[in-house]
């Protein structure tokens, strides 16, 4: 008798014992869920922040290549400011798709002025719990990201070679003979020097031009 009564007051217990276990099982399941939704957030924004500084910095180069035997039009270039900004936050809302997440208000602006680079904010598609966990269906997590973009070229023009004088007449100058008409040949571009790219001198040779990388002109990275 003693022990069935025993048997009947264990029973309550273990079943407030197994409650708890399964609440506290269900709890860090859904922390975990969070953190994971939270995660995916901060990778999609990373990713976007780095594809609009990315887009812009092929535009930089692209340009640039467009007025190259033209120093005088590299200064917004070689200074990271001649770029579309509404085509690099296409590409900022890409990559953050490709990652479960867009732009969060169409939130993709460049950094303000002094500083090169894009600040991007994103929202997760899928919800902090993914319908798994009651009141959490209407909940994303969402983050930001800052991607900078370092210009790396500096260009400074040599001085110009100064023209000679021409030589003095002697007492009794003889005219000169008429010149005899000729065809004026073409003037061939001379090599452009100048320009420096993280502290390596380059020379541009109008015939065969070498010409520095993407990752030359600009470092792209993320902002702490």
């Amino acid at each position: 008798m003693v022990r069935s009564r025993d048997s009947g007051q264990a029973f309550p217990v273990y079943i407030t014992v197994m409650a708890g276990l399964l609440f506290l099982a269900f709890a860090y399941f859904a922390v975990g869920q969070a953190a994971m939704t939270r995660n995916g957030a901060q990778t999609a924004a990373d990713a976007a922040a780095l594809a609009a500084a990315q887009d812009a910095r092929d535009q930089l180069r692209d340009g640039w290549l467009g007025v190259i035997l033209d120093p005088a039009q590299w200064g917004d270039f070689l200074a990271g400011e001649e770029y579309d900004v509404v085509a690099a936050c296409r590409h900022a809302a890409s990559f953050a798709a490709k990652n479960d997440a867009k732009l969060s208000g169409e939130t993709c602006v460049p950094l303000p002025f002094g500083e090169r680079g894009f600040r991007v904010e994103v929202v997760t598609l899928d919800s902090v719990g993914d319908s798994v966990i009651p009141g959490t269906e209407n909940q994303h997590a969402s983050a930001t990201a800052t991607a900078v973009l370092e210009p790396l070229c500096t260009f400074d023009a040599p001085e110009p070679t100064p023209e000679p004088e021409p030589p003095e007449p002697g007492p009794d100058p003889t005219p000169d003979p008429e010149p005899t008409p000729t065809e004026t040949a073409p003037v061939e571009p001379d090599p452009i020097f100048g320009l420096t790219c993280d502290g390596v001198p380059w020379t541009i040779d109008p015939d065969r031009p070498e010409l520095p990388s993407v990752a030359d002109l600009f470092t792209v990275r993320l902002s702490d």
